[in-house]
């Protein structure tokens, strides 16, 4: 008999913890598994990428309503006789209104999300939070299963949890899975007291699937202008990503005489303001914001140099992507680079900040051989996790 599991996410857009699913979902043994999946927002560029065996459960009615605009929403709840639910719509956008994209205040406010979203009927053998904070709480607070598992995709202590709030739903958890080993030892020592229930499991990359994506485009997709150096990031608009650092970084490197354009794949709430940095240095025709796109692997496949300026990860799959194509790589010094960049052999690794960027970037374009060094030791690894299937599995039973 098939085990059935559920996998809760807020929803599929374009992110590394949802492309993380995705994958994962895609590698199952579903003559072992019955999937379902639970949305809050039944939306996301991944959407049409999810395996056709996976059930994708049906929004809830209420909570559509609650995440409609303050007004709407309000009267809409009102109308219908949810007083309560009503008041604490209210209550949600008070308590993010002066700390809007806090994870503390994201934490706090699932005490009022929670009274928008019923209990899911179905029994589960095993229910899967796949992203830290709402996802999990969801698990613990509204579903039935006889297992339940949390994820954590981050370095949890850069991104200033609340970890007394965490602490009871991490206790009933059976078990806490993250994305690399640095993760894993921030968990261990931020809760120490659940310690046996931290685990590793990589996110699964697939070099014959990422390899094929990447020759679907076979035309140039930058325009690329003679002696020209494209330069490629990837990753949300999201003040985590230090993009407005690889903004100054190309704003040094095109007053030293560098040819170069810097290619931005992603979208978010900084774009506004990534806009005016950009416009502020003149570099409206070398940085590039291209926003979201449903397969970027040709742009990967076709850039130079491969930059991640984050300022915090917890293991970057954009990274992990970048080396299957043997691209050169440059990352900043956040606290899980070295899980998966050696400064020097397989990548570099720059202070976090413009100048080191900038002076890590030109090396590469003044010194062909030594990017072409990089890519040859890339060419050597095994880059695949697909196997990393089976800790799941050993997590589940089955």
């Amino acid at each position: 008999m098939k085990k059935k599991l559920l996998f809760v996410m807020p929803s599929l857009a374009a992110g590394g913890g949802e492309k993380s699913l995705v994958t994962m979902l895609s590698h199952i043994d579903f003559d072992r598994y019955e999937v379902d999946l639970f949305l809050f927002n039944r939306e996301g560029i991944f959407l049409d990428a999810l395996p056709k065996e996976v059930r994708l459960l049906d929004s809830q009615s209420l909570f559509d309503a609650f995440t409609l605009p303050l007004l709407q929403s309000v009267r809409t709840l009102w109308s219908s006789g949810h007083f309560r639910l009503a008041y604490s719509r209210l209550r949600y956008t008070l308590r993010n209104k002066y700390r809007s994209g806090s994870s503390v205040t994201e934490q706090h406010s699932w005490k009022y999300m929670a009274r928008a979203l019923d209990t899911l009927e179905q029994q589960y053998d095993v229910a899967i939070g796949f992203l830290e904070k709402s996802s999990t709480y969801f698990c613990v607070d509204k579903v039935r299963a006889d297992k339940r598992i949390g994820w954590i995709h981050i370095d949890y202590d850069k991104l200033e949890m609340d970890p007394k709030f965490d602490k009871p739903y991490f206790g009933k958890l059976d078990h806490i899975v993250t994305v690399s080993e640095e993760c894993e030892d921030i968990l261990k020592r931020r809760f120490p007291e659940y310690d046996r229930k931290i685990s590793t499991i990589y996110n699964i990359v697939s070099p014959t699937i990422i390899n094929r994506l990447g020759e679907q485009q076979a035309g140039d997709v930058y325009g690329r202008r003679k002696g020209e150096t494209i330069l490629l990031t990837i990753g949300r608009l999201h003040v985590q990503k230090g993009l407005p650092l690889a903004v100054e970084a190309c704003a040094k490197l095109v007053a030293n005489g560098y040819n170069i354009r810097w290619f931005i794949i992603g979208e978010g709430e900084e774009r506004e303001a990534l806009q005016e940095l950009i416009r502020r240095h003149g570099l409206e025709e070398r940085f590039i914001l291209l926003g979201l796109r449903a397969n970027p692997y040709p742009y990967t496949r076709q850039c130079d140099i491969y930059v991640q300026p984050s300022r915090f990860e917890g293991k970057s799959i954009a990274i992990d992507e970048a080396k299957i194509m043997h691209k050169p790589i440059v990352v900043t010094n956040f606290s899980t680079a070295k899980d998966q960049i050696r400064d020097g052999a397989n990548g570099i690794i720059a202070s976090m900040d413009s100048e080191s960027i900038a002076t890590a970037i030109a090396r590469l374009v003044d010194e062909p051989e030594l990017a072409g060094h990089l890519a040859k030791e890339l060419s050597k690894e095994k880059l695949g996790t697909e196997e990393e299937i089976h800790k799941l599995y050993k997590l589940v039973g089955g």
